[in-house]
């Protein structure tokens, strides 16, 4: 099973096949299909938004083939039904079994991430820190199914996701009906598991507890950390080596692993079950002491905002900066050589200013691509500032410091010498020559700026848990430098935590884009059609959360007089009666979307050759349906009114 990043907005890779576009049709109004995840021995999963709920969902599809073998359609409703038996934070969980028009699938939370298998093979072996967090979430998990009477049997680096940003692991496949013969094909009743990942009482065919399942995390954290496996070669001879060989210590093969790592692998590893931990709390606690914890922000914010990265915006303005005064000290009136001075001048003028511009644009550029906004960059400054204000307060204390005052009086002073210089040279007055004010002018200033800067944000990290520099992304200024920096950007990542309004839109435009200028042309301005839809769709959430507050307003104010209680109710009823509403126009918004959507999915899968008399059609009934919302929400205000006037 794979599970993308991102979404994106280009054409995915594999086609939209008949059994997309079917199963989609069976899916209109309740899960908006994205594309195709991944497939495995028993199912296909795609990405999805559950539309009433608005969350990114993964749906795993049981292919019609296999749905039509009743033994197969049990085993996978056996897994569906094993896996929504257990809720922790570290299992991905199940929200629903369905059944919908012959199609037979189940609904989980879509996990933003990849699986440790993907991790390890596109950047090689994690560090230690980050296997040792991987373990302890996975033992806390098995421990907890454990506790619930389920043994998973078929731990392995594809069946751990990490999530992204917080690089939490989360275990998938829970009661897998996956078996893998000795020979290595795949049935129903032989050996269930994954010969790698084997304990040798499971290779045996013996009965297995939960001290199995923490053999085969040993081996994953095994491959974590070295990017092997312990045992390789075929099957049989790796189920042999799991019964008779002892698998490798880890100071032998990842030299400077942590001593506490290492020998909770290799107890993980004891061919012996009593041997290893007894259970996974015992593991998990065993790791837990090791640990730092790690700021969760997504890798593109993270790495946008590296204070440590900075360097490069000012490494050019400085070494310009100190050039730049040396020329302007040596400058000569008229003459070849000012010429040239003033040349070099320019040049280094264009590099303080132009430099640190270029670098910070093509960094926003790469956040941009990942489908971040200024909205994101905002609230990872605000997350980012309120850590480092906790962390200032514990390192310097609520009150100024000596070395924050020194810093101040040195601002100060520098930004005085420095002016003071600029007026004697303005002026003549004192007779100094430029080659002694220049200097001054420019090492005054620096100071003086360093000092005043560096004091002024330990003062702000006191005072203040809001970053101001979350203020300038959530400003226009900040929005348009955005839009300038995303100038033909070409191909962006959806986050999977937008609105499923905003997602569908998205991917309808994408398809929009994807056909020849002649057919775009026949089609109509779909594009604004799906802009004023998604409006739309916003407006109708931003009027529920309205009326939300509204109802709760109304349920906590107390009737003072019989009459008022009265009205009060009546009230209550014309306010749950526009919710539903509301509701209703939203769900058929957000339909209305995914209509369209599909239609363009049926041309795409008709290679563009089929009517476009649908989707006319259709781009009709949007636009009424817009029109109706509109006056809905011209009228939406009565019932607040009223609520405001109650006695």
């Amino acid at each position: 099973m794979v599970y993308k990043v991102s979404i994106s907005l280009c054409m995915p890779q594999r086609a939209f096949d008949d059994l997309f576009v079917s199963f989609q049709q069976a899916l209109v109004g309740r899960y908006s299909l994205e594309r195709e995840l991944g497939r495995g021995g028993m199912g296909i999963v795609y990405l999805a938004h559950e539309v009433r709920l608005d969350r990114p969902v993964a749906i795993k599809l049981l292919p019609p083939e296999f749905a039509a073998n009743a033994v197969l359609r049990e085993r996978f409703l056996h897994e569906a039904r094993t896996a929504a038996r257990l809720s922790h934070p570290y299992i991905v969980p199940t929200y629903s079994v369905d059944e919908i028009g012959g199609f037979v699938f189940y609904v989980m939370a879509f996990v933003d991430g990849e699986t440790l298998a993907e991790r390890v093979r596109a950047h090689g072996p994690l560090k230690p820190a980050d296997v040792m967090r991987m373990m302890r979430d996975v033992a806390w998990a098995l421990a907890y199914a454990h506790a619930q009477g389920v043994v998973h049997r078929d731990i392995k680096a594809a069946n751990v996701m990490l999530e992204r940003g917080g690089e939490r692991a989360m275990v998938l496949d829970f009661g897998i009906a996956r078996v893998t013969s000795v020979q290595g094909h795949t049935a129903v009743g032989e050996l269930v598991g994954t010969p790698e990942y084997m304990s040798p009482e499971q290779a045996c065919g013996e009965p297995v507890d939960g001290r199995s399942d923490l053999y085969s995390l040993g081996v994953v954290g095994y491959f974590a950390l070295t990017g092997t496996l312990p045992f390789t070669g075929s099957a049989q001879k790796v189920l042999a080596q799991q019964v008779t060989k002892p698998a490798p210590a880890m100071a032998s093969v990842s030299r400077g692993t942590p001593r506490a790592l290492a020998a909770a692998i290799d107890t993980c590893l004891a061919k012996d079950a009593a041997k290893r931990f007894a259970t996974g709390e015992a593991l998990a606690e065993a790791l837990d002491s090791s640990l730092e914890k790690r700021t969760e922000l997504p890798i593109p914010l993270r790495v946008f905002l590296d204070r440590r990265r900075m360097i490069q915006l000012i490494a050019p303005p400085a070494a310009g900066v100190a050039m730049l005064g040396s020329l302007l000290a040596t400058m000569e009136r008229g003459g070849v050589a000012s010429t040239t001075r003033i040349a070099a001048v320019a040049v280094l003028g264009a590099v303080i200013i132009v430099g640190p511009i270029a670098v910070f644009i093509r960094r926003l550029r790469q956040v941009l691509r990942h489908g971040f906004g200024p909205e994101d960059i905002a609230a990872a400054l605000d997350s980012l500032h309120e850590r480092r204000h906790e962390e200032f307060i514990y390192d310097h204390g609520p009150t100024p410091s000596t070395r924050e005052r020194v810093l101040r009086l040195m601002g100060i002073g520098g930004m005085t010498v420095g002016v003071a210089a600029l007026i004697v040279l303005a002026t003549g007055a004192g007779g100094l020559p430029k080659t002694v004010l220049f200097p001054v002018i420019f090492s005054g200033a620096y100071l003086g700026a360093a000092g005043l800067i560096v004091s002024g944000k330990w003062r702000r990290l006191r005072n203040s848990t809001e970053s101001r520099f979350a203020r300038f992304w959530r400003g226009r200024v900040g929005h348009a430098f955005a839009r300038l920096a995303g100038y033909k950007l070409g191909q962006r990542a959806i986050q999977a935590d937008r609105h499923t309004e905003l997602g569908i839109a998205m991917s309808a435009e994408a398809l929009y884009a994807g056909f020849s200028k002649p057919q775009r042309k026949a089609l109509g301005d779909v594009p604004a059609v799906l802009h004023s839809l998604e409006a739309h769709a916003r407006a109708m959430r931003a009027r529920i959360a309205h009326l939300d507050a509204s109802l709760q307003v109304a349920q906590l104010t107390p009737a003072r007089t019989l009459t008022a209680g009265e009205m009060q109710e009546r009230l209550m009823v014309d306010l749950r009666a526009a919710r539903a509403k509301a509701e209703q126009r939203l769900n058929d918004v957000v339909t209305s979307l995914e209509t369209l959507r599909l239609d363009l999915l049926r041309l795409h899968a008709d290679g563009g050759v089929g009517s476009a008399e649908s989707i006319t059609q259709n781009l009709t009934s949007a636009r009424a349906l817009g029109d109706d919302v509109d006056r809905l929400l011209a009228s939406g205000g009565e019932v607040e009114r009223l609520l405001a006037q109650q006695p």
